[in-house]
């Protein structure tokens, strides 16, 4: 009984000091939870009108989320959320980025800028040079024409001659030359004739109506240079006549 009891004893003992031992033990703290990520970086920006003219304005808004800076390429640091008027005189690109423990994150908005197209002046019309001598011969000295066979001026003929004279009397540093021409009918030596003595009718008529006798010139060319070689008589009236040319001004 006493090795029994004994027994008893020590196994109480031990059971005592493994629990005195347990109760002794520190113990450990709890494991923390995991640090969750950062937030990821939004952004956005928007630019209303986006299409104005030279002069114009428009409004750039953007927002942006878990930024800690805020830059647009142009206006600098920015809030992270917010608005400013711009007035770009081209079409401009503006980029915006947003940087945060969770990244970086860009948008971007382009406002379009139209030049308008400027209403042109209307040039005032050149007033016009003073006509040249050519110019103003040519628009007052014209040929005369004859009868077949005649060097005596018909009326319309002495019309011309009286106003042509007048004009060359105004312009004493001209001189005039005067063609006499025939047809082709008659042989060559009686048109060289018929000529001086049409261009000698229409230089005397000149004179006559207060041209100075030294600006005029007289030459026959007979029926050497017509205007026209048709074999009518339209033809032959247009080659009968005393035509005046500037030689000198």
């Amino acid at each position: 009984m006493n090795h029994r009891k004994r027994s008893w004893l020590l196994i109480l003992g031990t059971a005592a000091l493994m629990a005195l031992l347990g109760g002794c033990k520190k113990k450990q703290p709890p494991t923390p939870p995991p640090t969750p990520p950062p937030q990821p970086v939004t952004a956005t920006l928007s630019a209303n009108p986006a299409n104005i003219d030279r002069g114009q304005s428009s409004t750039l808004t953007w927002s942006t989320s878990n930024a800690d800076d805020v830059n647009i390429d142009g206006i600098g640091k920015v809030s992270a959320n917010g608005s400013q008027s711009v007035s770009p005189t081209s079409t401009t690109t503006y980029r915006l980025s947003a940087t945060g423990k969770g990244g970086t994150q860009e948008a971007s908005a382009t406002v379009n800028v139209s030049v308008p197209t400027p209403t042109p002046t209307p040039t005032p019309a050149p007033t016009p040079p003073p006509p040249g001598d050519q110019d103003v011969f040519d628009q007052n000295i014209h040929a005369v024409l004859f009868d077949y066979d005649k060097y005596d001026l018909r009326a319309d003929a002495q019309q011309s001659l009286a106003h042509a004279g007048q004009v060359i009397a105004q312009h004493p540093n001209w001189v005039v030359q005067i063609a006499g021409n025939c047809d082709e009918r008659g042989s060559t030596e009686y048109n060289l004739t018929l000529g001086e003595n049409r261009a000698k009718a229409a230089k005397d008529a000149l004179v006559q109506a207060g041209a100075n006798a030294n600006q005029i010139k007289t030459i026959s060319y007979g029926k050497e240079k017509p205007v026209c070689t048709d074999a009518n008589e339209d033809c032959w009236q247009r080659n009968r006549n005393a035509t005046p040319s500037l030689l000198q001004h």
